[in-house]
């Protein structure tokens, strides 16, 4: 679990706002230039910032022909959450109980 890693990755504005977009973009992705046009940032900012996203494992990238598409890590997502589950939890199961079936079933938005 390298759950440090994605707290540090995440904790700057730019990678935030640059993976709140990618997982509103799930599962289709994004190609750099157009988040880069989203969040007014330039290109080899945006470089930086998606490098240390991709370090800590939390996107990942696929070049399509002359673009470089990344998309949210979900796999990698969905551990970091349960890493942080079984450690607030850990000596009172009650407070989490139903937190799982949430994450697994979310409530409809018609609900």
């Amino acid at each position: 679990m390298h759950a440090i890693d994605c707290f540090a990755a995440l904790a700057q504005d730019t990678r935030l706002a640059a993976f709140r977009l990618l997982m509103q973009h799930e599962p289709d992705g994004l190609p750099a230039g157009e988040i880069a046009q989203e969040l007014g940032v330039p290109h080899n900012t945006l470089s930086a910032h998606l490098g240390v996203l991709a370090r800590a494992g939390l996107v990942a990238s696929e070049r399509r022909s002359r673009s470089i598409i990344y998309r949210a890590n979900l796999p990698r997502i969905q551990e970091t959450i349960a890493f942080l589950v079984e450690d607030c939890c850990a000596g009172n199961p009650e407070v989490c109980r139903s937190l799982p079936a949430t994450l697994n079933n979310p409530a409809d938005d018609d609900a």
